[in-house]
């Protein structure tokens, strides 16, 4: 007893029994119990006060990945409380504080998930001093992306039945991009349901998104302005930029596995409005957690490129309606790969040879197959199958009247000319089979015939129409072929340099007699540096000669407006005319 009343008396507490035990406080025991409450309540604050810093929310482990990405952010100056913790009342901010000491004493006895969620609502991040006046701002600019956006309209009503909140675009993507925009959600929002291909419809169009870009574009040599063009009637942007949207942005089931393991909860699966309306409207759940990624590329990369061996662009994998499983690439190989390679100019290497990389002025405008293949062949709406035709009012969608019979003359100068190739061909392979030249003369001419039987046989399937330049390039190789060929073989092989896609002369009459264009002109003044005194620097008949020797004698036909002189044009010059 005497050890209970000395320890008492130290604090100032004086224990007596006179007639029973008695208490009595001298001066020092306030002044303990006073350092004792107020050492309590610094400490106690101070335990406050760091249990709302982002270095509290880092001492445990599981958080480190969330703080790094705290850390380099736009946000690394704002405390995890300040949008963690919504503006409440006091009894509120107890709750949340409450909540947190929770959380640590499940971090403390191991009881914690390994997987954190943590919810950030609307007035946290439009409380003044943050994003208070972002309603009223109207239309803004995202990112880097020249994409147009209104906060109003989609925090404030529903977007198609539902409810978005600031979380449902802005939320954690990985480390250094914490709280940004997930363009995921935008994706889901404008595509989703909304049609696939030619038959995409985006939820507000294109434009309530894109701007419509102002200035000039320079594709290849020409320059192009989208007014000129997406403002006509019957024109979209889709006309020419296909398969910038892939995917449907499905919802596995296995993903709600990912937050619950309650079979009561995973009955609610089908049932779309309380999905949404739980994990969206409620919970601030962003969208992708769920939802599987639809992408949508920028224009630029919507021109066709030929498609690798065995992708999907080659065959799709599917399943019947009749339940039967099937594999379209099985059967269907590499499908229209040829005709994307001549119309990206993009040759295999097997017939490429010297043959530059061409690609056609419509490839570099971006312009995807749809733009001229779009005219349906289904007779039935009940038939499922169809094909997707050119059309020669192709043209005339985007260039105008003029136009009117460009597709017509490509089409017709093509197939005419392939068709004397073709003839060519047969009768180099007839002189080949009943020559009796030396072995010598018989491989090169073996070698040569066969080089223009493949150049031949590409152009039957590519159709040459989708690159008139790059077709009438393989076709002049394939006619020099022949005639080495018939030259080993000492064989007398047709004269087809007249022929327009042999001669060059396709330039001047596909296109431009329509559009009053007149190429070429009736004369020319010839270059000095032909060296011949007799033609050089003077006036010459130039309509008159292409007629009598085609383009290609003299000039190098590449590419649209690009026919410089060859480099070796003297010749031809000197053949004719004397100094």
């Amino acid at each position: 007893m005497k050890k209970v009343s000395g320890f008492l008396h130290f604090f100032g507490v004086e224990l007596t029994n006179n007639n029973g035990w008695r208490f009595s406080f001298a001066p020092r025991f306030k002044i303990a119990v006073t350092v004792i409450v107020a050492s309590g309540m610094i400490v106690l604050l101070s335990l406050m006060h760091y249990s709302e810093s982002p270095n509290f929310c880092n001492s445990c482990h599981i958080m480190k990945p969330y703080y790094d990405a705290w850390k380099g952010s736009k946000h690394n100056q704002i405390a995890c409380v300040k949008c963690h913790y919504p503006p409440s009342s006091i009894k509120i901010h107890l709750w949340h504080k409450f909540q947190a000491l929770s959380q640590v004493v499940k971090y403390v006895t191991r009881t914690y998930s390994s997987k954190p969620y943590a919810e950030v609502e609307d007035a946290a991040c439009l409380a003044n001093g943050c994003h208070a006046t972002r309603l009223l701002e109207g239309w803004v600019k995202v990112g880097d992306k020249g994409v147009r956006f209104d906060h109003r309209p989609h925090l404030m009503e529903k977007r198609r039945g539902r409810q978005l909140r600031c979380t449902s675009c802005h939320s954690q993507i990985m480390v250094g991009r914490h709280m940004e925009v997930t363009y995921d959600t935008c994706y889901l929002c404008h595509f989703k349901g909304m049609g696939s291909g030619k038959d995409l419809k985006p939820l507000g169009g294109c434009l309530s998104c894109h701007t419509l870009p102002a200035r000039d574009f320079k594709l290849g040599n020409m320059t192009y302005n989208h007014k000129n063009f997406v403002t006509r009637p019957g024109i979209t942007c889709l006309t020419c930029h296909l398969g910038v949207v892939r995917g449907n942005g499905d919802v596995p089931k296995d993903r709600c596995l990912a937050c619950h393991n309650e079979a009561e909860k995973l009955k609610h699966y089908g049932d779309i409005p309380f999905i949404h309306e739980n994990h969206v409207t409620k919970h601030h759940v962003a969208c992708f957690h769920c939802h599987e990624e639809i992408r949508h590329s920028s224009l630029s990369d919507a021109a066709p490129e030929p498609a690798a061996e065995g992708s999907a662009a080659n065959g799709m994998a599917g399943s019947h309606p009749l339940g039967i499983s099937f594999e379209c690439a099985n059967c269907h190989q590499d499908k229209h790969l040829t005709q994307l390679e001549i119309f990206s100019g993009k040759l295999p290497k097997e017939i490429k040879g010297s043959l530059p990389e061409m690609p056609s002025p419509m490839y570099k405008a971006g312009v995807n197959c749809i733009g001229c293949h779009y005219k349906d062949t289904s007779k039935n709406e009940g038939f499922s199958g169809h094909n997707q035709l050119p059309s020669s009012q192709a043209c005339l969608k985007c260039h105008g009247e003029k136009f009117k019979a460009t597709w017509d003359n490509a089409i017709k100068d093509v197939e005419g000319s392939l068709k004397q190739l073709t003839t060519k061909l047969e009768s180099a392979k007839s002189a080949l089979a009943a020559s009796s030249r030396p072995e010598g003369e018989l491989k090169k001419a073996r070698a040569k015939v066969a080089a223009a039987g493949l150049l031949v046989d590409f152009l039957r399937t590519a159709h040459g129409e989708h690159n008139v330049y790059l077709a009438a390039a393989m076709m002049r190789e394939a006619d020099r072929d022949l005639t080495e060929a018939g030259g080993a073989l000492a064989a007398e092989l047709t004269d087809i340099s007249a022929a327009p896609f042999i001669s060059g002369s396709f330039c001047a009459t596909q296109c431009h007699p329509g559009i009053g264009v007149k190429v070429p002109p009736e004369t020319v003044k010839a270059p000095v540096s032909v060296g011949i005194k007799a033609i050089a620097g003077k006036v010459m008949p130039h309509k008159a000669h292409t007629e009598l020797m085609g383009c290609v004698k003299c000039h190098d036909i590449g590419a649209h407006k690009k026919v410089p002189l060859k480099s070796d044009y003297r010749e031809t010059c000197k053949g004719c005319h004397q100094d």
